[in-house]
């Protein structure tokens, strides 16, 4: 199989240049950082107890995987929100819109680039991962669903980086759309939740409506989260630390545990991590179509000649 042009011309100059070795220096500094001043906290909280140490370092590894979480967040959408917007300001995009290439590959081209070079961070940062594994006694596999729950959360954040860039004519703008689009996600998938429990409570209180209604209000509303990234990781560190659903607890304490309906074949076992999974990878790859489409010379020129015509 042919590998994506895009790709290989991207990875072959940034793999020359210092950038990408200063900021794998930089992002093991930082993980350093965050290793050595948990230790010194745990340390302290433990100086005078006599409560097992170990189980406290287990806290190593959420804590670690978060702060790579939260870096690669920040640094995957400014990647790709310069991808096709940069290649505007260099004037070099009409140039690449006329080779062979399909919009969709030049768009998946700049993804991959991105995703590649943030598994460079995510592989460099294993030794230090692996020190809370060693020490907290924890199964390697965990090691392996983190890399995974990465590449997932990487590609997420790439397809919307390379949406707002194809959107904008200037870096800049694809960058502050980019962490908007953020902001969507991370509060505007749990206001509905919110506004759920404040709606079903005044009902509850008013008798205005059943129970019956009232939980099916609930639940349409919580299923929202399935695509709302803190409520998957969260999901997920839970999941590994305790081995129980943070997704079916909210469920049963909020009262929409019941023998059918949506809400309860989500948060039952694993279903809440595979069904969000797949939400993220559709979303992904709706974003991906959408910014193919953005840049697709043939539609645009289409588009003007039925104009003309009219």
């Amino acid at each position: 199989m042919q590998l994506n042009p895009i790709i290989k011309r991207d990875v072959r100059v940034q793999s020359r240049s210092m950038k990408i070795c200063w900021g794998v220096f930089v992002y093991e500094l930082i993980l350093a950082l965050v290793f050595f001043l948990v230790m010194l906290i745990i340390q302290e909280e433990n100086k005078y107890s006599t409560s097992n140490i170990y189980s406290t370092l287990v806290l190593l590894y959420p804590i670690l995987g978060v702060t790579q979480l939260v870096v690669l967040a920040l640094i995957v959408p400014v990647r790709t929100a310069s991808a096709i917007s940069g290649e505007k300001e260099r004037q070099t995009f009409d140039i690449m819109m006329t080779t062979s290439m399909t919009p969709f590959s030049i768009i998946l081209g700049k993804v991959m680039t991105a995703i590649i070079q943030s598994m460079f961070f995510v592989v460099a940062s294993m030794p230090v991962m692996a020190l809370s594994f060693v020490i907290g006694g924890m199964s390697w596999s965990y090691l392996f669903w983190f890399f995974a729950v990465a590449l997932l959360m990487s590609f997420f954040a790439a397809s919307i980086g390379i949406l707002c860039s194809s959107l904008c004519k200037r870096s800049v703008s694809a960058v502050i759309m980019a962490y908007g689009f953020y902001l969507v996600f991370f509060i505007a998938t749990v206001l509905p939740g919110l506004f759920a429990v404040y709606i079903s409570s005044y009902m509850t209180n008013f008798n205005v409506v059943s129970n019956n209604i009232i939980y099916t209000y609930q639940e349409n509303f919580y299923l929202f989260l399935l695509v709302n990234p803190v409520m998957y990781l969260i999901e997920f560190f839970v999941k590994i630390m305790t081995g129980e659903s943070l997704a079916n607890e909210i469920s049963s304490t909020s009262g929409m545990m019941r023998t059918a309906g949506p809400i309860n074949l989500v948060t039952t076992g694993n279903r809440w991590m595979i069904v969000s999974t797949i939400m993220f990878v559709a979303v992904s790859f709706l974003f991906l179509w959408l910014a193919s489409k953005r840049i697709n010379p043939i539609k645009k020129h289409a588009g003007k000649r039925a104009e003309k015509r009219q």
